[in-house]
């Protein structure tokens, strides 16, 4: 990746990275790419979510798309799978979409999607990339060329109906607690459940532009977890604050992450003939107990390096029907081009509606590895570090060797915070602890001598 796009778009704080001026660049850069593949005037969805920087960052993405001679369509705040659901329904030209995710409010980003509903290529965003820190974005148009603005907060309805016809649920009485993380959701979740009649209940859904995410969502899923088991919940979902992920907490108040959805989404699906080609697609992250369940499953798994984009094009290139992350990032294929947290939520839900089970049932059905996650800030001339050394490789070679096939350590380098993310697993807890810290501190002795 560039200086810009990472592996879930550009993102940064709001007003240092994330500014006006290349927030209009941006716009500028897509405008004339559009330009050139057009014969038309090419029109631009924009959403976003509930940050107090959004509507700065959207004005000047719509000034570049303007000055460009584009058209500019604002959906307001909207998740962002919405965003390219409405691109693919109303054949725009491209969607962009104003979100840092599950990143606290000070941060934003800026997410884009083409014509058929996907994240842009690496291809494209490094060319775009080049045009907006070259400032190859001039000649621009006069008089009537110079494009428009509408509004269509109207069309989020449609994204509503499109979701509540993507599920069928049987009638029983099943009780839910979702969390809204004060994001995107909070527009959608409380129309969508109840339109399809399932008893819900809401939290974290007043949005302040500055609560997104704040001790809420899929981050910060304790809370949550205390309130299904105090109110007697048969599920919790969190989403976070772009609500295109998902994670939720069983009836007994334990998570269930996407791999376990993952894992117990694939197995259904298997036994109703509808997961295509066997196979479940998820990434390096994903647990090794997720992995020995497909093999007890007979459900083959196809692995991808980090990142919702990643997963999607394996499933593209292999033609299969699920995927996703750990992190609660889940394509359903053939209802989605893109991670969706209300879409599998619902999906969750119908699986263990259909099957008449407790959600605790269901998740214990999948024996995870004990995990643990750590994160080492780094400086941005560090980026790049983790890969090209040659010494660090070799270790990690090393600890692989001594663990086998007892457990694993994974480091890379995050592609949306400058951090260094390191996650290990073992069998044996105390083993686990003991080969995180030493990971750990090896890793800081690599970043210091730098």
């Amino acid at each position: 990746m560039g200086k810009l796009f990472g592996t879930d778009g550009i993102r940064g704080i709001a007003n240092r990275e994330i500014t006006p001026e290349l927030a209009m660049k941006v716009g500028m850069a897509l405008a004339k790419l559009l330009n050139s593949s057009y014969a038309h005037k090419p029109k631009i969805f924009i959403g976003k979510d509930t940050r107090i920087s959004s509507d700065m960052i959207e004005t000047s993405i719509i000034s570049g798309i303007c000055s460009m001679g584009c058209e500019a369509i604002s959906l307001g705040v909207i998740p962002t799978p919405g965003v390219a659901f409405l691109v693919r329904k109303y054949s725009a030209d491209a969607g962009i979409m104003i979100s840092a995710s599950h990143n606290s409010f000070e941060f934003n980003g800026i997410k884009i999607f083409d014509k058929n509903g996907y994240k842009l290529s690496d291809e494209l965003e490094e060319k775009m990339e080049s045009m907006i820190l070259n400032e190859k974005t001039r000649n621009l148009p006069l008089g009537e060329n110079i494009g428009k603005i509408q509004y269509a907060f109207e069309y989020k309805q449609e994204y509503i109906k499109y979701l509540s016809e993507s599920v069928k649920l049987p009638k029983c009485n099943f009780k839910v607690l979702v969390d809204c993380s004060n994001g995107s959701a909070s527009f959608t979740a409380k129309e969508l459940f109840r339109y399809l009649g399932i008893n819900a209940d809401f939290i974290y859904e007043n949005p302040n532009g500055v609560n997104i995410n704040e001790n809420c969502g899929s981050t910060n899923i304790e809370n949550l977890s205390e309130k299904v088991v105090q109110g007697g919940y048969d599920l919790g979902v969190a989403f976070d604050g772009d609500a295109d992920r998902c994670l939720a907490i069983d009836d007994k108040g334990k998570i269930i992450d996407g791999d376990a959805v993952l894992g117990i989404c694939a197995t259904y699906m298997k036994s109703k003939g509808s997961l295509s080609k066997n196979t479940l697609v998820g990434t390096i992250m994903s647990n090794l107990g997720l992995k020995n369940f497909c093999k007890e499953k007979d459900i083959s798994f196809k692995e991808t390096k980090v990142g919702d984009r990643y997963v999607l094009e394996k499933m593209l290139e292999g033609g299969y029907c699920l995927g996703g992350e750990q992190s609660g990032h889940v394509i359903f294929k053939n209802h989605s081009t893109t991670g969706d947290g209300q879409l599998t939520a619902l999906k969750l839900i119908e699986v263990i509606m259909n099957l008449n089970k407790s959600s605790s049932s269901l998740n214990s059905m999948i024996k995870k590895y004990p995990q643990k996650s750590s994160s080492i800030d780094i400086l941005p001339s560090q980026k790049g570090l983790i890969s090209k050394s040659s010494d660090l490789k070799i270790y990690l070679e090393e600890i692989q060797k001594e663990i086998l096939a007892d457990g694993r350590v994974v480091v890379r380098e995050s592609g949306t915070e400058p951090k260094i993310r390191i996650m290990a697993e073992h069998k044996d807890s105390e083993k686990l602890k003991k080969l995180m810290t030493d990971t750990t501190n090896t890793i800081k002795k690599f970043i210091e001598r730098d």
